[in-house]
């Protein structure tokens, strides 16, 4: 199943891309906003299409085949997009986009341990390349680390609660499984409720959301990663040209909304969403996981 591209219309808009401009895509993952850009920079534009993912990449050149020669394909990671386009030089820079979703595929067909709905190895790695694993950190980390992960990147009300129940839990066996993450945070949920029915959602949101959440941010380093690509894509930006950032939870959206107003005050850029754009209602029928998407989008000085 091919990932289906959030706010789409809205970042080619934005963008204001013309004939021949070059543009960088700094996650193809399944290349759906890079087709489009493609086609809006007909006949000659240039991409730099990035990914970390090895297999996004693989799924990126298949779906965007009939334009090969106007795609360079990049494995790395954009918190190194200046080093990154010095050894890719695809001429003057008109756009840059930078969707920080993750895609439908990569929680549900790579069994990389992203998803609480399937019991598979607790991973969550990226690209491979990471310097830690999920199951290294609920297994190794103490106490105060964390609920200080689970507080911070998934604001989870009962971190405490689930902290002391998987150190409880882990001193009996190792927890390397999602299946055995997501019954520990079901259990401590049921016990908070006081009630001993099995309940696998709570309030229409699932229990586990906001630790795997937490935990997958800790592992690929996202919120860091944010703040070091941020001014490298002002740098290899022309001027006149648009920086277009998708972000999916407030912390995302913090770090942007902070950068963006930064750069202005200092007459570096303008922006111009002055509040972010957010899917219609069209869109979240045909695409739930678009209503959390935010858009914000800034022009180089």
């Amino acid at each position: 199943m091919r990932h289906i591209p959030v706010l789409l219309n809205e970042v080619l808009e934005s963008l204001q891309l013309k004939s021949n401009d070059n543009v960088i895509d700094c996650t193809v993952g399944d290349g759906g906003h890079s087709e489009k850009i493609l086609e809006a920079t007909a006949p000659n534009g240039q991409l730099l299409a990035i990914d970390a993912d090895p297999e996004s990449l693989l799924r990126a050149k298949q779906y965007l085949y009939s334009f090969a020669n106007r795609v360079t394909f990049v494995r790395g990671n954009f918190s190194e997009l200046e080093k990154i386009v010095a050894e890719n030089p695809i001429g003057e820079i008109k756009g840059i986009l930078l969707d920080l979703g993750w895609s439908s595929p990569q929680f549900a067909e790579r069994g990389r341990g992203f998803s609480f709905l399937t019991d598979e190895p607790l991973n969550m790695t990226y690209s491979g390349r990471e310097e830690i694993t999920a199951t290294e950190i609920v297994n190794t980390f103490d106490a105060n680390e964390l609920e200080q992960i689970f507080r911070e990147y998934g604001e989870e009300n009962l971190s405490k609660e689930i902290v002391s129940a998987i150190i409880s839990y882990r001193q009996g066996e190792p927890i390397k499984q999602t299946g055995q993450l997501t019954e520990i945070i079901l259990a401590t949920y049921r016990k908070k409720l006081k009630t001993d029915k099995e309940i696998p959602w709570i309030g229409g949101l699932h229990p586990a959301t906001k630790i795997f959440q937490a935990l997958r941010i800790a592992v690929n380093r996202e919120l860091e990663v944010i703040e070091e690509v941020l001014p490298q894509a002002i740098k290899v930006l022309a001027s006149g040209g648009r920086l277009a950032v998708i972000t999916f939870h407030s912390l995302e959206d913090r770090i942007v909304k902070h950068y963006f107003k930064d750069l202005e005050q200092k007459n570096s850029a303008t922006i111009i969403t002055k509040k972010p754009i957010v899917c219609g209602e069209e869109e979240y029928k045909a695409n739930p996981r678009a209503r959390s998407a935010k858009l914000r989008v800034i022009q180089k000085n």
